[in-house]
């Protein structure tokens, strides 16, 4: 699966960071979509999902929900078919614009969704 760590991080304690490792970990391409990192995790970084070539199969998103909001429509664009908002990337005005952009959102947990565990990384 080709995976898109939106909001990836090179600081380790982060979530953003801990997703990069977990999906690679358990075998998916991860491209770490970072507007400010040049690589995380010895990835390139990309500056938008729309800047990852070829199809995004997943997006988990690690930004503040004001964040996410404006990128909904790039999620769109790129056409990718399921896109996880992690705790505390999510709000009831998110929720209404993923649905407004018919976007396929899951509010959970998307290092737990693959089946490992987010305090091992």
């Amino acid at each position: 699966m080709r995976v898109a760590v939106v909001g990836a991080s090179r600081d380790r304690r982060k979530f953003g960071n801990k997703a990069v490792r977990a999906f690679a970990s358990a075998g998916h391409t991860v491209y770490p979509v970072n507007p400010d990192a040049e690589s995380v995790e010895g990835l390139r970084a990309y500056a938008s999902v729309l800047d990852v070539p070829g199809p995004i199969d997943m997006a988990t998103v690690y930004v503040q929900p004001e964040v996410a909001i404006g990128l909904l429509d790039d999620f769109a664009q790129k056409a990718i078919p399921e896109i996880w908002f992690n705790p505390g990337s999510d709000s009831d005005e998110l929720m209404s614009e993923t649905r407004r952009h018919k976007l396929n959102a899951v509010y959970a947990c998307s290092i737990a969704g693959i089946g490992q565990d987010p305090g091992k990384y």
